[in-house]
């Protein structure tokens, strides 16, 4: 599996379900995470049991740990079970395929959007809708979730642009959103010399914030 510089793996992966990454650290769930092994008969008979009573209870939930957790057992049930169908068959009750095909695609976003997810900055509601786009264009979506306090009306409008053939770039206008703008507050010594420099070389500061972000990253 190929990783970027951090180690992520890419956005569009599979990512095993076996360890709780995001959901064991301490500052997320401390020990009430939960390991699903959907080569485990009986890890995979919590699963499904786990996807039952979760198709029951999702909406109006605050916690955001319970909804990965969930999302988590979807992935390893359609994994076990080797289908959507399957998997909705195991699970029975109220998860249906669309249900499980959807908490599944959460659980594969990268590590560094469901992080945000867990920690109650990206509601699980809108996750679904990030996961609903692919490649790239989930960190972008992502990111402008968290910039612009996006509603999750907004994500979901957003996602089906780009679903339907718009950049993220298009779609966010739409809405009157500009990607890439970012409020960021800088030591005032650091900030006196980015509007000297800005000034003297007649750019804009943003261009030399871009540019020596581009250097660090």
């Amino acid at each position: 599996m190929n990783r970027d510089s951090d180690g992520e793996p890419p956005a569009d992966r599979e990512s095993p379900v076996g360890e709780p990454v995001i959901r064991r650290d301490p500052r997320v769930a401390g020990d009430s995470a939960v390991q699903f092994d959907p080569d485990d008969p009986e890890s995979l008979a919590d699963a499904a049991d786990t996807v039952r009573r979760f198709a029951t209870n999702t909406v109006g939930s605050e916690d955001n740990v319970y909804m990965l957790r969930g999302a988590a057992a979807c992935a390893a049930l359609v994994r076990g079970t080797g289908s959507y169908k399957a998997a909705a068959e195991r699970a029975d009750g109220e998860a249906t395929i669309s249900f499980i095909r959807k908490w599944a695609r959460v659980h594969d976003l990268p590590r560094s959007i469901r992080r945000h997810v867990a920690l109650g900055e990206i509601a699980p509601t809108a996750a679904k809708h990030i996961a609903r786009v692919s490649g790239e264009s989930r960190y972008l979506l992502a990111w402008a979730a968290l910039d612009h306090d996006l509603t999750v009306r907004e994500v979901r409008s957003i996602a089906s642009r780009v679903n339907g053939g718009a950049t993220v770039e298009d779609a966010l206008a739409a809405e009157g959103i500009d990607l890439g703008v970012l409020s960021v507050s800088i030591p005032p010594d650091t900030y006196r010399e980015l509007r000297r420099h800005a000034a003297l070389e007649e750019v804009d500061p943003g261009d030399i914030v871009a540019e020596a972000l581009e250097e660090y990253l």
